[in-house]
C-alpha cells in the first residue's frame, strides 16, 4: 500500500497532456482506506524553476529513489491508484516535512479557514 511520503511512478497531467514521471504521495492512509484514488504532487528535474514558496529541493534525491537532482512542486492533482506504477523510494522524514510545509503554505487560507 502506497503511504504518504512514498515515491511512484504516474502519468502526471499537465498542460500540454500527460507525462510520466515520479510523484511524491501526499494523501493519508485514513484517505486511502476510503477512497479509490491518491493526492500527489509533482516531482520535477527542473530545479532552477522550483524557487517559489512552495517549492523545495530534494537534497537527498539519490537516497529517495530519483535518478535525478529534483524539487517538489505544490502542483497537485488527484489519480486513480490504478495510474500510479510502482514505489520507486521514499522522502526522508526532513524532505517529508518540507513538502508537507510547502503543501501547508499553498492551501494555507483553506486550511486555517481564512477567506480570501
Amino acid at each position: 500500500m502506497l503511504r504518504a511520503g512514498d515515491l511512484a511512478v504516474a502519468d502526471f497531467p499537465g498542460v500540454t497532456g500527460a507525462k510520466r514521471r515520479p510523484v511524491v504521495i501526499l494523501s493519508s492512509e485514513a484517505y486511502h482506506t476510503a477512497r479509490p484514488d491518491v493526492i500527489v504532487g509533482l516531482i520535477t528535474t527542473r530545479t532552477a524553476d522550483a524557487a517559489g514558496p512552495t517549492d523545495c529541493f530534494l537534497t537527498d534525491w539519490e537516497v529517495a529513489g530519483l535518478r535525478r537532482p529534483s524539487a517538489f512542486r505544490a502542483f497537485l492533482v488527484t489519480l486513480p491508484v490504478a495510474d500510479i506504477s510502482g514505489r520507486i523510494g521514499r522522502l526522508s522524514a526532513g524532505h517529508q516535512a518540507s513538502v508537507f510545509a510547502c503543501v501547508r503554505r499553498a492551501l494555507a487560507p483553506a486550511i486555517s479557514g481564512e477567506t480570501l
